[in-house]
């Protein structure tokens, strides 16, 4: 069984879900890729679940830099090694997706790379905002570019001028 639920946040309502093995996804209100729901998946509590919400308040808040979660993502074998090497990139830096193809070992795979930090099911735990475009400029992102900004300008790896306006949020809520 998938136990999910629905928390607010200062980008948006986010669906978590979770099996006994740990957060299988944090899903954003109209994401690129949409999980498939089937009957095993129900609105319901569990422990990681109440512990993901709890952390992802403490990181929106800047009280936490990292997550202390089981993870339980799906994906192929090339996207879980993606995946697994987004957490590398430390809290406020960023990697472009060649540096990220290198650090896998496979620097001939840029585009398979973006395309796989594309379908993260667990965005902001599994950093893949903190993926750029080797100019430097933000691209791609499945909660959208003014949500990718919001998280790099939350983390300080860029500047906070116009942090809640990008995302239209209320400062006092974020």
């Amino acid at each position: 069984m998938i136990a999910c639920k629905t928390i607010d946040s200062p980008v948006g309502p986010l669906l978590l879900a979770a099996d006994d093995a740990g957060l299988r996804l944090i899903e954003f209100q109209s994401p690129r890729h949409p999980t498939p729901r089937g009957s095993d998946w129900h609105q319901g509590e569990h422990d990681t679940l109440t512990k993901a919400a709890v952390q992802l308040t403490q990181y929106f808040e800047g009280q936490r830099r990292d997550f202390d979660l089981p993870l339980s993502p799906r994906g192929t074998a090339f996207q879980l090694a993606v995946w697994e090497a987004l957490k590398a990139i430390s809290y406020g830096q960023t990697r472009s997706y060649r540096q990220q193809a290198m650090h896998i070992g496979q620097p001939q795979s840029v585009r398979a790379v973006g395309a796989a930090n594309g379908r993260n099911p667990l965005p902001i735990v599994i950093p893949c905002h903190r993926a750029i475009g080797a100019n430097g400029n933000l691209t791609g992102f499945g909660g959208g570019l003014p949500v990718k900004q919001f998280l790099l300008q939350l983390e300080g790896a860029l500047p906070k001028d116009d942090l809640f306006a990008t995302v239209n949020i209320d400062p006092q809520r974020g």
